[in-house]
């Protein structure tokens, strides 16, 4: 599995996505009561390129849940003081509780990628963080989480294209950045980083969802989809228990 099956010309028509839109939005809400009954926590992680639409596919996500049910987790640099810690302690500190759902606006995989490509950490760390992080999923989806991980990809013209989007709209512009130009930059250094972590890190416990973001409707519809299929499988096998590998 790699980006290259990546089917980047699926589309949706817009009459169809308004349609499936609310009905997925309902239905999801439906189950997501059923989830904070049962007292499932569930993570929902977003990685993806720069303006690859994670933050409009997790508005669409929880545009009818209560907000005190869910917390949305925009993931930056550490802090001077998250630096004096392991990595993933920063992360421990967000988990959801039992019927609570957390939503990662990138993720731990920040060691594998950014921190790897900008040589913000050794070799040997980025290297042994591979394990770490298959080691701490594994721990999670044991422990009852429900944990679904997703990549949007879209390609570099259309990166291109909705960043300078953003630079002419200036209800836009506060989201882009002289560091998402650079990074964009380094579109084949990322993308080797990418591939690799993808194939070290899918697992029939957590596997990856890699998701077209070239059409931003597609891919909202595509992510509650995904979402939805995993909520019906875990009450079709009874509810208040996700045994490991019964989501794969």
């Amino acid at each position: 599995m790699g980006l290259a099956d990546v089917d980047l010309t699926a589309r949706i028509p817009e009459r169809e996505y308004q349609q499936k839109l609310l009905k997925l939005q309902l239905e999801l809400l439906e189950y997501q009561f059923q989830m904070i009954e049962e007292k499932v926590p569930i993570i929902l992680l977003f990685e993806g390129w720069d303006a690859a639409g994670k933050g409009g596919v997790i508005r669409r996500i929880t545009e009818q849940f209560d907000p005190r049910t869910y917390h949305v987790h925009p993931i930056g640099a550490p802090s001077p003081d998250e630096m004096r810690h392991h990595y993933l302690r920063r992360f421990w500190l967000r988990l959801p509780r039992a019927g609570e759902m957390g939503i990662f606006d990138r993720s731990w995989y920040g060691r594998v990628l950014v921190e790897r490509v900008e040589k913000l950490c050794p070799k040997e760390a980025w290297k042994r963080a591979y394990g770490e992080i298959n080691d701490f999923e594994k721990m999670l989806v044991n422990d009852g989480t429900l944990l679904i991980k997703f990549f949007l990809h879209i390609t570099k013209e259309e990166q291109l294209r909705r960043f300078k989007d953003r630079e002419s709209n200036p209800y836009k512009r506060w989201k882009i950045t002289k560091e998402d130009w650079r990074n964009r930059e380094r579109w084949d250094d990322y993308k080797v980083a990418i591939e690799e972590m993808l194939e070290k890190t899918h697992k029939d416990y957590a596997p990856w969802y890699l998701i077209s973001g070239e059409q931003k409707k597609w891919a909202r519809i595509q992510v509650l989809e995904i979402i939805l299929e995993h909520y019906k499988r875990i009450f079709k096998q009874g509810k208040g228990c996700i045994p490991t590998g019964c989501l794969t």
